[in-house]
């Protein structure tokens, strides 16, 4: 029997909004994930211990404080130093276009924008995230 996806969402930085978060947290629950949230105020560093300590599949963040170019990229090198590129990393938040291609480039695998559905992030989730090991 399969195990559910063990999804970490984290709000990285000094960002201090996490309805949003929180909103995507209770979907991936309904939809029968397990969900690690962190809380606000979270470093790149506390994010992936987190995720190693909890053997997650996937790392969600929500940026809303215009860090995503210094979050992201934290996120995926501190992963990389931990020999866990595999666990996948996605996110939303207030992020334009252009910086949106530049951290898919950088390994990002989803960035869902405002007026994303729920279930929009549920079904990418189902078709894209595979459990580890």
């Amino acid at each position: 029997m399969d195990r559910p996806l063990r999804i970490l969402v984290g709000k990285a930085g000094l960002d201090g909004h996490d309805r949003g978060a929180k909103i995507i947290a209770r979907a991936l629950r309904d939809a029968g994930m397990e969900v690690i949230y962190t809380g606000l105020h979270q470093t790149p560093e506390m994010i992936v211990e987190a995720a190693l300590q909890e053997d997650v599949d996937a790392i969600g963040l929500s940026i809303l404080s215009g860090a995503h170019r210094v979050q992201f990229p934290a996120v995926l090198e501190l992963l990389a130093q931990k020999d866990a590129s595999d666990i996948m990393v996605f996110g939303g938040g207030i992020i334009p276009e252009g910086d949106i291609e530049e951290l898919s480039k950088e390994g990002v695998a989803r960035i869902f924008t405002p007026g994303a559905s729920t279930q929009e992030i549920v079904d990418w989730i189902r078709d894209n995230v595979r459990a580890r090991g």
